[in-house]
């Protein structure tokens, strides 16, 4: 039976219990038990004691909501988690693995730090990795197609120090080759192809089999940054990944979902 690593590269409990929730309380007015959390999460392998522990600090940092029902606490989504775990269903289910889009041009972001603001340039960059954009050079950053900073911008207080462009490069091919290292992204996807098309893993049932394989996905496609296939082989490993994700969760839905209508503990929010 396959368990979750806590120790190696690969997901931690915090990205799983991300995905649970996004999974089973993502668009729904309901809190869940913490006690039906401990159960499902047992059964990959993840202590009582990391589970208490990861809800513990995500409601201490706003992302969950407690709820108290008689002796039970049940744990709700804030409106923050519910937009970063919209986000990810968008990826997922919207967005794709693949970009497919020819022409739509690339958003560069252009900015300079003085040292004295050397803990934000490191947040910048940071959150400009994970939304996407590659460094082309020192201060520059690019990502494909049109992308809002704005949020980052105003996140960090940064306004007057960032300038954001609009560009259709004549080589585009270069600015890939450049800014963005595709034989990583590449890896994670046939990392993803070895463990679930060739290895097939075991879970207790569907419901965890699912739990999983959403986790192991969405920490490939989130550090993806969406590059667009035209300017990749013509046999990225991103069609296929996607093409064995999506037939697996198709396989696993229904039984997952009956067994989350008889396992997990919701209460009306």
């Amino acid at each position: 039976m396959a368990h979750l690593d806590e120790t190696g590269s690969g997901p931690r409990p915090k990205s799983v219990m991300l995905t649970f929730l996004g999974i089973h309380l993502l668009g729904r007015p309901a809190a869940i038990y913490s006690g039906s959390v401990i159960d499902v999460f047992g059964r990959v392998g993840v202590s009582e004691e990391a589970v208490r522990s990861t809800l513990t600090r995500m409601a201490g940092t706003g992302l969950l909501t407690r709820h108290r029902h008689g002796r039970k606490v049940h744990f709700g989504l804030s409106e923050r988690l519910a937009a970063v775990l919209e986000d990810g269903r968008r990826r997922i289910w919207e967005t794709g693995a693949v970009n497919r889009s020819a022409g739509g041009g690339w958003t560069l972001v252009a900015f300079s730090l003085p040292d004295t603001r050397r803990g934000d340039r490191h947040d910048l960059r940071r959150q400009l990795t994970w939304a996407g954009f590659g460094l082309l050079q020192n201060g520059l950053w690019v990502a494909p197609g049109p992308r809002d900073v704005t949020a980052i911008v105003e996140q960090l207080g940064l306004d007057g120090h960032v300038t954001v462009f609009s560009a259709q490069p004549a080589e585009p091919a270069s600015l890939v080759d450049k800014a963005f290292d595709t034989a990583t992204i590449a890896s994670r996807y046939q990392d993803f192809l070895e463990k679930w098309d060739a290895g097939k893993p075991t879970f207790p049932d569907d419901l965890t089999h699912q739990l999983m394989l959403h986790t192991d996905w969405l920490h490939v496609v989130r550090r993806d940054p969406h590059l667009p296939a035209e300017h990749l082989p013509r046999d990225w490993p991103a069609i296929q990944a996607e093409t064995v994700f999506r037939k697996l969760d198709e396989d696993l839905r229904d039984g997952a979902a009956a067994l989350a209508a008889e396992t997990l503990e919701l209460l009306p929010i």
